[in-house]
């Protein structure tokens, strides 16, 4: 917005960006089974991709906004996922943010498992998905939008946000169908407090395809089929009072996806408000690295 500087952000997001980079070289020499998660390049909208049993993703998600009559800010969160069994993926979220004109805080945390009811592939593949969340209002992660989410929660300072813990318990239906090389996913999504508040509801749509269906024989670095483009629509459906998109935040934007040859995967996506209550654009990405049997590496190096 006009008249806003960054220079607390810009900071952030130099020392993340820094940190991401020794993140990277250290798992680089410590496993060379680093292979990219060939994955829909979605940031809030879940496919029905699991992580491999024993394999392990690590992953920086983060965004950044200036909204309407609010500080501009910054939020990070830290992803470990592993593949517990063909049919589980379990995963712990870590979650921060830095306020300009404010200050910089430890939100909450997240544990999330993911589980495949119907083993073999199906036109249509769903996966049942359970999360307890323990995280403050300051939260500014947008992993996900529900229930009456508004521009207004974004204009409580840091100090007066964090007084206020939820702990709750989220469930979503996953639906994701593969077709001619393009992937359709939808999320339905019910959150419940577990102190007094009633069911709040939302949703997350996508859809993308890799821009190449068949590697190239040659080996290259700016390859098409090292990218994958697509799209998502996600946002808030109220609570069981109020059910519908009234008094609800709206996003919509594209999504783009790179796997460095023999790095990380990385996402990029604007994701531009469609109401008054939606801030003006929320500027996402992600770094991520999938280890292949984890354990084993960590076994091999005790010895």
């Amino acid at each position: 917005m006009p008249g806003h500087t960054y220079p607390g952000i810009r900071s952030l997001l130099s020392r993340w960006l820094a940190a991401t980079a020794f993140l990277s070289l250290c798992l680089a020499s410590f496993c060379a089974g680093t292979v990219q998660a060939q994955e829909p390049p979605y940031l809030v909208t879940y496919s029905d991709a699991l992580e491999e049993p024993g394999n392990l993703e690590i992953a920086v998600k983060g965004v950044e906004a200036a909204p309407k009559n609010a500080n501009a800010f910054s939020g990070a969160t830290l992803e470990l996922e592993y593949g517990a069994k063909g049919w589980w993926t379990t995963e712990v979220y870590l979650s921060g943010q830095t306020t300009q004109n404010d200050s910089t805080v430890f939100t909450g945390f997240r544990w999330e498992n993911r589980v495949r009811p119907l083993l073999r592939q199906h036109f249509i593949n769903p996966l049942l998905y359970m999360e307890y969340e323990d995280v403050n209002r300051a939260d500014r992660s947008f992993l996900e939008i529900t229930g009456h989410h508004s521009i207004s929660d974004l204009q409580l300072t840091n100090a007066e946000a964090r007084k206020t813990v939820e702990r709750s318990m989220e469930l979503k239906l996953i639906l994701s169908s593969d077709v001619k090389g393009w992937n359709f996913s939808e999320n339905f999504i019910a959150e419940k407090n577990l102190a007094s508040e009633p069911w709040e509801f939302g949703y997350a749509l996508g859809m993308s395809r890799a821009l190449a269906s068949k590697a190239s024989a040659r080996l290259c670095f700016f390859c098409r089929q090292n990218f994958r483009a697509g799209g998502e629509i996600y946002g808030g459906l109220g609570d069981r009072y109020s059910f519908g998109w009234k008094q609800t935040s709206q996003y919509l934007g594209p999504t783009v996806s790179f796997d460095v040859p023999k790095g990380p995967t990385i996402t990029f996506s604007p994701s531009f408000g469609l109401n008054a209550n939606s801030a003006g654009v929320l500027y996402r990405f992600k770094v991520s690295y999938e280890i292949q049997q984890i354990f084993s590496h960590v076994h091999k190096g005790a010895n």
